[in-house]
């Protein structure tokens, strides 16, 4: 029988290093240093092949994984990703517990040592109105941060619980305790720029929003990163839902933004 496998196995690596190879190939000409993946679909995916939603979330994860692992031999320096919703707490009990449990569990898994952050030295900031969390759920990405904090490379900001309206609203509230506490009030420091400052990705290390990616079809923001996703971001609404997405959906989004930015430096 290992006649038969080792052909297969051989067609693997082939494969493999032709990946790689397109892979380098791209990283030769200009790359975004910060793409967001509003990852949807999740759900539709499970009820399409007659699953429970909660084993969509974990398709989806395994996803995440992937794409993550492909930004980085792009030498894309942050990735941002819209993993829970604030409103999102509104599902069935058994769905938010679902995503809880995989958020406790798969954030603390791709921290350790060896694992995929530590290995391309990516450091974890989990976004969002976080004291909403379970208390066993925030002690789970209080690790898991600390565990990739030395990390220097590349960031992954996961957004969780997050909405844009609650991420701009506490940024607006610090930028007006920080002009209270001057000896003299001066409105005029409150300003787009000083907004910006205190956003939460700005925070955290993120450079402004090149790419925005959203799955499934749905051709909407949704509240994630609408204050980030200005005239110079690209935004991108491709049908695959966010379980389906790999490479061959990327490809083109990258295409897509190095012909954009040759164009502009050319005119």
């Amino acid at each position: 029988m290992s006649w038969v496998c080792w052909p297969l196995s051989f067609l693997a690596f082939i494969k493999t290093q032709l990946v790689l190879l397109l892979l380098r190939v791209l990283t030769a000409g200009p790359i975004p240093r910060h793409v967001a993946f509003e990852m949807d679909g999740n759900r539709r995916f499970a009820r399409r092949t007659g699953r429970r939603a909660a084993e969509g979330h974990s398709d989806g994860f395994q996803t995440l994984k992937q794409v993550l692992e492909i930004c980085m031999r792009l030498n894309i320096h942050c990735v941002t990703v819209y993993a829970f919703a604030i409103e999102n707490f509104n599902r069935p009990t058994e769905e938010v517990d679902a995503l809880m449990k995989l958020g406790e569990e798969r954030l603390v898994e791709i921290a350790q040592n060896g694992a995929l952050l530590s290995q391309h030295g990516i450091r974890l900031n989990v976004l969002g109105h976080r004291e909403l969390l379970p208390p066993h759920v925030q002690a789970a990405v209080e690790k898991a941060e600390q565990m990739t904090c030395q990390n220097t490379r590349s960031i992954l900001n996961v957004c969780a619980p997050y909405a844009s309206r609650h991420e701009i609203t506490t940024a607006v509230q610090s930028v007006v305790q920080q002009a209270l506490h001057k000896e003299k009030f001066d409105s005029s420091s409150i300003t787009e720029q000083s907004i910006e400052e205190n956003l939460m990705t700005t925070l955290g290390g993120s450079p402004p929003l090149d790419i925005f990616i959203r799955t499934s079809g749905v051709k909407r923001l949704s509240g994630f990163l609408q204050w980030q996703c200005c005239e110079n971001t690209q935004i991108h609404m491709i049908d695959t839902y966010w379980p389906d997405f790999g490479l061959w959906d990327f490809v083109p989004i990258i295409l897509d933004y190095q012909q954009k930015v040759w164009a502009r430096s050319s005119s």
